[in-house]
């Protein structure tokens, strides 16, 4: 029984491929500062909806691309609150952006990497994420679907819980980038319907239909030489031939 049991539970190798598999997925085709609020703001939202934040637990979230620029930063909990209820401090910051250089040394999320190394039975100062880094989960990188080099930016969440913070981090970008497809697909259908309406294809003429407009033209010539012919003017059958304007009235003295 306690085999069977042990056999259900994932190993750190199985996790971290399947973490590996869903940052090979998720690909932005674009991804700007006000992505990274309403992102920042669906994590905080959703960890303010868990039962970790009734009971008290606070969260830091920060997104900030990968060359240190800050595109979101907000606390989910009280900072120092005289009760104590929050766990919120400075220390939680000084963490989270120790995650965060573990993506920009790697370009993996930070639970990969933990995991990663838990499944090889490396260290941190063998694996070379040791002092400044902080080994846990919480970080993603947010890639580009046209940028295979580096990530373009970091999401990162932290509240003391690795699991849960890369699972809560990992989800919402997930879910904010199908929408985001689903949006800009959307978006294309309209301006294609508009842009490239349905053009009628023109049938082509029968041929009884071309031999009878090949002959009127010709029999129109012919009457115009006969009429030259027999005097009646190169004058008027010049202005017969002329096309007349809307105008032409308006010019005449």
């Amino acid at each position: 029984m306690f085999s069977s049991i042990h056999a259900m539970i994932p190993s750190d190798a199985d996790i971290a491929n399947q973490t590996l598999k869903e940052e090979s997925n998720c690909r932005f085709s674009s991804f700007s500062a006000s992505d990274a609020v309403t992102l920042g703001l669906s994590v905080r939202k959703r960890f303010r909806g868990s039962s970790r934040h009734v009971k008290g637990k606070g969260m830091v979230i920060s997104i900030q691309t990968i060359a240190g620029h800050t595109l979101f930063a907000c606390t989910a909990g009280d900072l120092g609150h005289p009760s104590g209820e929050g766990d919120v401090s400075l220390d939680s910051w000084a963490c989270i952006e120790s995650m965060i250089s573990v993506v920009k040394r790697t370009s993996h999320s930070s639970y990969y990497v933990e995991k990663g190394m838990s499944a090889m039975g490396k260290t941190a100062k063998q694996m070379g994420v040791e002092g400044e880094f902080a080994v846990r989960g919480g970080a993603c990188p947010i890639w580009l679907e046209n940028a295979p080099c580096c990530p373009i930016a970091v999401a990162a969440c932290y509240s003391g819980a690795s699991q849960e913070d890369h699972r809560l981090m990992s989800m919402t970008v997930r879910d904010y980038l199908h929408k985001k497809q689903t949006q800009c697909g959307t978006r294309l259908s309209v301006v294609s319907s508009i842009l490239a309406p349905e053009m009628p294809i023109p049938a082509p003429a029968h041929q009884e239909h071309r031999d009878s407009l090949a002959v009127s033209s010709y029999s129109q010539s012919e009457v115009r030489y006969i009429h030259q012919e027999k005097g009646w003017g190169g004058e008027l059958a010049s202005e017969h031939m002329r096309a007349h304007t809307p105008f032409d009235d308006d010019h005449e003295a």
